[in-house]
């Protein structure tokens, strides 16, 4: 039997502060977060949602150091851009606030400290990472090297970003200091460590027993673990950024960010309740809901419970962890440090009162098993075809001819047809269907559902046809636009969770007061005779030329990663002056210059040499254009054996170089020199 709770904490994964949200983040853990937290409230049900910045850790002082501020200056610059984009998206926290909140570590410490007390972690001392140079401990992060898998040279301590493989520092090649470029050495130091063996039995109970309802992705990877056997986690690191560790002794060392960052979800719930906060995290009749991305699975399902269950106070474990895989961009896996994102804020800027557009494709596409691809035609198509063409085709439709026949006011509901009867009755069965997704986490699928109502009424105007009755049957048109307009008020109730914006400009065309999930499939939402708003349309047609600027911004983001990865080629083996001097280089001035017929790259040019007019073929013509050649200056080799190319005998070879981004450059002299002049 389903257990019935009296309220609902919602958590959201922090994001870190040292960037702005994207695509990625919203699809994993906040758009399906603020789905289900509107959806409870729609249901009247007692509901808080809390969220936060991660304002610790080595990211924030690795983008501290690149930028020569300080952590704080990074914290509060990303702090404010996250929070208000969020805002803006309609993202519904109760509250969102940060890990730097003097309330933040006040109860992170005093969760170390009850702890530490209890006897419940282990000192453990163990070799890592050290760079002379700085004279401190690296954490992984600021430890780079060859990855052993793929061979990417600038693989982290703790992740390949190339591969995806997880590492551990000992696993990389020629490892070095991300501050330096020194290589690391390795030196005894001592942490406090979490024994999750301690917990295993607990563990294994509780999820593998427990809760066989949660998401196979999420029970699977903790099945993984648990099975692979549990080991002590350490929850203090060598750092100066962070929670000082609140023990003697423990000098340069702080809090482990993945022991301080969950703790964040307790504060956040002081801050906001102080008096109250406790019936939400320690009252068996509260339930708690993790929403996370599936790299904070392991934090959330095993080290964050053995946590809360090592504290004990009735600290309550969370019900359900409804964790998404990863959303991918244009088929690449979106990376921050590749700048290989869609930026909610760049979004928001971009395309202004659209904040439902995005809503609805993350979830629409959203990776809930399986990762999933964002594209930008994609996003374009879900727009004009679902919401453009199924969803704001039948409310205009219906307002419209409202307005056209009855002058706005809400037509009478005469006799029912078998076909009215009908499309309430399909309106009934698809709210139970949305129901069910939305209560088990399947918000792809529920959205379809509500988007099943706009295609059952754009199927009803269709089949009815009441532009045509009008000429004859006022009362039958009558009926069928009123059975339309109540179907468009259960859009409103329907839509609200997934595009609250759109919806609640709905509600206001229809005058509806306060609507409740209850009232979803009710057939008198819209009362006779009341007066309704003129037609407004929900949404606009997204041009290509809206999307193709879109997609130009990744192709020039793709060529700038390219540039900045370049590297220069090993130089070849050495070779003999003598060797050297054997070649003849020379300046020629270009006299005429064409493309040889059906061969792309290559280009016919005839050098006067200072002793007569020579004939050299170049592969340059992608880069050049022939006119724009004659009378320049070039650099050739002139006593090369001659050669044919496409059946031009080629004289010798022009000098060029290839560009970091792949283009060729022709070498030429700094001043004009006469024809023939020697190069050495």
């Amino acid at each position: 039997m389903e257990k019935k709770f009296k309220r609902t904490l919602i958590t959201t994964a922090l994001p870190y502060a040292n960037g702005p949200v994207h695509i990625g983040h919203l699809a994993g853990v906040y758009v399906p977060a603020d789905i289900y937290a509107r959806y409870l409230r729609l249901r009247g049900e007692d509901v808080v949602m809390v969220g936060g910045s991660d304002e610790h850790g080595v990211p924030i002082t690795l983008r501290a150091r690149k930028e020569g501020i300080t952590p704080q200056e990074v914290v509060d610059r990303y702090h404010t851009i996250i929070k208000d984009s969020l805002e803006e998206l309609g993202v519904s926290f109760d509250i969102y606030s940060r890990t730097t909140s003097k309330l933040h570590h006040e109860t992170a410490s005093e969760f170390f400290r009850h702890l530490y007390d209890k006897g419940e972690f282990t000192v453990q001392t163990a070799l890592q990472p050290y760079d002379e140079k700085t004279g401190e401990f690296l954490a992984d992060r600021y430890v780079v090297g060859t990855c052993p898998r793929c061979h990417n040279e600038n693989a982290y301590g703790d992740q390949c970003e190339a591969c995806g493989s997880s590492l551990n520092v000992t696993d990389l090649i020629n490892p070095r200091s991300a501050l330096t470029g020194e290589p690391v050495k390795m030196r005894e130091t001592t942490h406090w460590y979490l024994p999750l063996d301690k917990w295993e039995g607990k563990l294994r109970e509780w999820i593998l027993e427990g809760h066989k309802e949660w998401k196979t992705n999420v029970y699977g990877q903790c099945k993984s673990w648990l099975d692979a056997g549990l080991q002590p986690r350490a929850v203090s690191r060598d750092l100066k950024w962070g929670v000082p560790v609140p023990v003697e002794g423990a000098e340069g060392k702080v809090l482990y960010v993945w022991f301080d960052a969950p703790i964040g979800y307790i504060s956040n719930t002081k801050e906001l309740l102080p008096d109250s906060w406790e019936k939400y995290w320690k009252d068996p009749e509260s339930r708690i809901i993790n929403f996370i991305g599936k790299d904070n699975i392991v934090f959330h399902c095993i080290v964050f419970p053995s946590m809360l269950m090592a504290y004990g106070d009735n600290f309550q474990l969370p019900d359900n962890v409804p964790a998404n895989e990863f959303l991918n961009l244009e088929g690449d896996k979106i990376s921050t440090s590749r700048n290989w994102a869609v930026w909610l804020h760049e979004y928001l800027r971009d395309f202004p009162r659209k904040q439902d557009v995005l809503r609805y494709v993350l979830t629409a596409n959203a990776p809930e098993t399986k990762d999933n691809d964002f594209t930008w035609a994609d996003f374009q198509a879900r727009n004009n075809n679902e919401l453009v063409a199924i969803l704001g085709n039948f409310v205009n439709r219906a307002v419209v001819l409202t307005h056209k026949y009855f002058g706005g006011v809400v037509p009478v509901r005469g006799e029912m047809s078998d076909t009215d009867n009908e499309v309430f009755a399909e309106l009934n069965r698809i709210k139970g269907a949305l129901s069910e997704a939305l209560d088990t986490f399947h918000f792809r699928e529920a959205l379809k559902q509500a988007m099943e109502i706009a295609r059952l009424g754009n199927r009803y105007l269709q089949e009815t046809e009441p532009w045509k009755l009008a000429k004859s049957d006022m009362t039958r048109t009558g009926t069928i636009l009123n059975v339309a307009l109540q179907l468009c008020a259960n859009l409103a109730i329907a839509f609200e969770p997934f595009i609250p914006f759109s919806t609640g400009r709905l509600a206001k065309m229809l005058n509806l007061g306060k609507l409740s999930w209850d009232m979803l499939g009710q057939t008198e939402l819209v009362a006779e005779g009341s007066e309704i708003a003129p037609a407004e349309l929900l949404f606009d047609k997204i041009e290509d030329a809206e999307v193709q600027n879109q997609v130009q911004k990744l192709l020039d983001t793709k060529k700038a990663n390219e540039i900045a990865a370049w590297k220069a080629q090993p130089q070849a083996e050495t070779v003999e002056f003598d060797t050297f001097a054997a070649c003849d280089l020379r300046v020629g001035t270009v006299v005429e210059c064409e493309k040889v017929p059906k061969a792309d790259k290559l280009l016919r040019f005839l050098i006067d040499d200072g002793l007569e007019k020579r004939t050299i073929v170049s592969g340059i013509a992608k880069f050049y254009k022939p006119e724009d050649l004659v009378g320049k200056q070039v650099c050739f080799i002139a006593n090369l054996a001659p050669r044919k190319l496409k059946g031009i005998v080629s004289e010798g070879m022009i000098l060029s170089a290839e560009n970091s981004d792949g283009s060729i450059v022709l070498l030429s002299p700094s001043a004009t020199v006469a024809p023939g002049a020697k190069i050495g």
